[in-house]
């Protein structure tokens, strides 16, 4: 029996309107035809599914199922799993794929899998034809809290992640919360590192609720159980609801946006983690691992300066490290990252600005220009070397 909650997300865009749903509950790909449907109107013919190997082997026929009884024709594309495959040559051939298939305007383009596959397919269909629709069908925990929602896409290059990239808001959004029971432990840590990231900057409400889908997934490591599932598709919920309030105010992250409702604080632990990415040519950390090594690393800054009372953040930590162990970078060449913090896209005037905390649920936007000097050079390699005892 299909159980869910539809979230509506208003979002806010300078000179035109825009809303859609996210659906979050278990047992929702057979219905994917009919929610596809309804989002879109009648006039969607065909649908392109984007997804890997190892996912559309999963749940490929049952999306395509759905669809065909929905009177959409189904075509499905291929990509590399892994971020090493989220470049400029993936989503070209993801748009050749589209033209081939015939994908019109009215139709759609449909991402079955995680955030790498949700980045590209959605970098693609936004430039397709100038844009045609897109709907997020998230197979992984971070994509179901984080990537599938608030329409940025984008693709990785030799010189930073996601720097090349659109806002491409989804026409509808199925967080199936069954799936998360083929997810290998890695990949379940990895999502759970990135709730932890939203629960700091919300609030202790999210960031306890974030807790329970961490001790239920330690009693329940494949989110088998009813109960496990009830607590996961709750937390979802209440995630997504919190990212959604903030892409509300803020769809495009404004430049001059620095509050606390700028979009921005959602890429708190993420200067660096990019930084390990791009160090280590995306290939050795996932990606909520390197937020993982983020949130610490910001957590770090913000004691250092004297921000962030220490009890909060020995709080936060003690968060971070009941997800699960994460893999060393004192291996990482120090100047290796140093270099890929240079290029990161939230840096404005030859410096970066820094999401921190002044206390959990008080995230602030600093400019490291303000640092004493030293300060992310010192506590970049302590924290480095820290990671291996």
């Amino acid at each position: 029996m299909t159980r869910s909650e539809t979230i509506k997300v208003g979002v806010r865009i300078p000179g035109e309107a825009a809303e859609y749903q996210i659906i979050c509950g278990s047992g929702l790909l057979e219905s994917t035809g009919d929610v596809v449907r309804t989002s879109l109107g009648e006039d969607v013919r065909r649908a392109a599914v984007i997804s890997n190997r190892k996912v559309f082997g999963l749940y490929g026929e049952a999306v395509e199922l759905s669809l065909k009884r929905a009177g959409i024709s189904a075509a499905s594309f291929m990509i590399g799993d892994g971020e090493r495959f989220k470049t400029l040559r993936t989503a070209e051939k993801i748009i050749g794929f589209l033209n081939t298939a015939g994908i019109k305007r009215g139709d759609a383009v449909i991402a079955l899998g995680g955030g790498v596959v949700g980045d590209a397919a959605g970098f693609a269909a936004s430039l397709h034809l100038r844009g045609v629709r897109l709907v997020q069908i998230p197979t992984t925990l971070l994509a179901m809290i984080d990537s599938s929602v608030g329409g940025k896409t984008g693709v990785n290059s030799s010189f930073g992640k996601n720097l090349i990239g659109t806002f491409h808001q989804p026409a509808v959004v199925i967080a199936d919360v069954s799936v998360l029971a083929t997810l290998d432990p890695r990949e379940m840590s990895s999502g759970l590192f990135e709730a932890v990231k939203h629960g700091a900057i919300s609030g202790e409400r999210l960031l306890r609720t974030t807790e329970k889908m961490i001790d239920v997934r330690s009693r329940d490591p494949k989110v088998e159980a009813a109960e496990t599932r009830a607590v996961f598709a709750k937390g979802i919920t209440e995630h997504v609801k919190f990212k959604a309030l903030i892409v509300r105010d803020d769809a495009r992250e404004a430049i001059g946006a620095t509050g606390s409702r700028s979009r921005k604080i959602l890429n708190f632990g993420h200067t660096l983690a990019h930084a390990l990415e791009l160090a280590t040519n995306y290939r050795y950390l996932k990606h909520g691992e390197a937020v993982g090594h983020g949130v610490l690393f910001a957590a770090e800054l913000s004691k250092r300066l004297e921000l962030s009372p220490a009890d909060s953040i020995k709080f936060l930590n003690g968060v971070v490290h009941r997800v699960g162990g994460l893999p060393t970078v004192d291996k990482v060449g120090f100047e290796a990252v140093l270099a890929a913090l240079s290029n990161d896209k939230k840096s404005r005037g030859g410096s970066i600005d820094w999401v921190l905390l002044e206390g959990i649920g008080r995230p602030v936007i600093v400019s490291d220009s303000s640092f004493p000097g030293g300060t992310v050079r010192k506590a970049l390699r302590d924290y480095l070397r820290s990671t291996n005892r």
